[in-house]
């Protein structure tokens, strides 16, 4: 499969035809935390160019998921691959290739908002004559510019929430995961945290998006997969997953429901 990249807002950018092969692959994935078997044997695939929906009530296993994908746990059994790069054998090229948001946002009070997005591009591996570039980029294309030199900790939510974006899409990840952002957020900074997810999916990215939240996954969401007690209950097209249900939500309670 050819790909052409070409920037958008200072950033690269890859188009995929339908063809390509997934940008996440997780099969038959295990993994116990304590006494807690947490997953229990899932797989699933996220594609570029796509919003593909991790679903589930809270403790379903959704975050262990990502932390699987995003390095910071190590699977018991199954394996994760991001666009080819195995989790166990090539983390390190796991790490740049993907970015995160969660609603735990975590950044550094005491640092200005244009710090933080430098330290995490430093960490990510950018050269020292990248990094100047790239921070630069991503505050305009987030319009941040108002708030740049401010410390993190004065800061509204909706502002933080973008300082996050920005430390997570700096060094421009093919795959980007948001574990539940919106759930600490006004309505409005919810908005733009859709809207972003939106505008990365139409430059050819990967999104995952783990929430609880039915109504948003169902507006957003190209593809699902439901997760109940660490089980995959249901996987597919939106569409088919919601069924003959009125909403996506409704199927979600029948599907949870029936799998006890």
């Amino acid at each position: 499969m050819t790909e052409s990249p070409h920037e958008v807002g200072g950033f690269a950018e890859t188009s995929r035809g339908p063809l390509s092969k997934p940008a996440v692959k997780v099969d038959r994935l295990e993994k116990t935390l304590g006494s807690n078997h947490v997953l229990r044997g899932i797989s699933f695939e996220a594609r570029s160019g796509e919003i593909f929906g991790l679903l589930g009530p809270n403790g379903a296993g959704k975050t262990t998921t990502l932390r699987v994908i995003c390095t910071l746990l190590t699977p018991d059994a199954g394996s994760v691959e991001v666009l080819g790069y195995g989790t166990r054998v090539s983390p390190q090229e796991v790490r740049r290739r993907v970015g995160v948001v969660t609603a735990e946002i975590g950044i550094y009070p005491r640092l200005t908002a244009r710090e933080n997005i430098s330290y995490f591009a430093e960490l990510s591996g950018l050269m020292d004559g990248e990094v100047h570039r790239r921070v630069d980029a991503v505050i305009d294309r987030l319009d941040m510019s108002s708030f740049a030199q401010q410390r993190a900790e004065s800061l509204s939510s909706g502002q933080k929430q973008k300082v996050a974006i920005a430390r997570a899409i700096v060094h421009d990840p093919p795959v980007l995961m948001f574990d539940e952002p919106t759930s600490n957020l006004d309505v409005l900074a919810s908005r733009e945290i859709r809207e972003f997810m939106l505008e990365s999916k139409g430059r050819g990215k990967s999104v995952i998006f783990s929430t609880h939240v039915l109504h948003d996954a169902e507006r957003l969401c190209d593809r699902v997969t439901i997760i109940h007690q660490g089980r995959v209950v249901a996987s597919g097209a939106t569409a088919e997953v919601r069924g003959g249900f009125k909403d996506l939500e409704d199927s979600f309670l029948s599907l949870v429901g029936a799998a006890g």
